[in-house]
């Protein structure tokens, strides 16, 4: 039983140390995908993928499931900034079941994220706020028709 458990932490730490490459190392080594295949038990199943453009932003993303079907796919789209300004998501029958559409000011800080359903209905709105220094302030959230039905506020403490 312990070995087993020794075995899942190491599966688990290998899965977040090769889906963690930065961006800098996928566009240093010219790496397109990184594709994560666990082996459990002599069956092999994917687990996810990856897909990088030539900058190592990522492009597309795939999970699956514990059988190794696709679970649910992502795609990004960024800004000349190199931000994300638009992700898709997608379940098994490539049917989209959601969008989310972000706004960003002068400084690259995410100012609203707009987020829709696989009919193009607005669910729901984030707006951002920032302090002097960059830092996020707080988190609305607004519900499709523009009714604030949460706030986030995050607080720091400095040295």
């Amino acid at each position: 039983m312990k070995l087993q458990l020794k075995l899942v932490v190491l599966i688990l730490l290998f899965n977040i140390v090769a889906i963690a490459q930065g961006k800098k190392e996928v566009k240093k080594n010219n790496i397109k995908t990184v594709t994560l295949i666990d082996n459990d038990n002599g069956k092999t199943v994917n687990n996810r993928k990856e897909v990088f453009d030539k900058n190592g932003r990522t492009l597309e993303e795939y999970d699956y499931d514990k059988d190794g079907n696709l679970k649910v796919s992502r795609k990004y789209k960024y800004n000349k900034a190199g931000d994300v300004e638009e992700e898709e998501e997608y379940d098994a029958k490539t049917k989209l079941t959601e969008k989310r559409l972000s706004k960003y000011n002068s400084l690259g800080e995410k100012t609203e994220e707009e987020i829709y359903d696989h009919l193009g209905r607005k669910v729901k709105t984030h707006q951002y706020t920032y302090n002097a220094k960059g830092l996020k302030t707080e988190r609305k959230t607004l519900d499709g028709t523009g009714r604030t039905i949460s706030t986030r506020t995050y607080n720091y403490t400095f040295n």
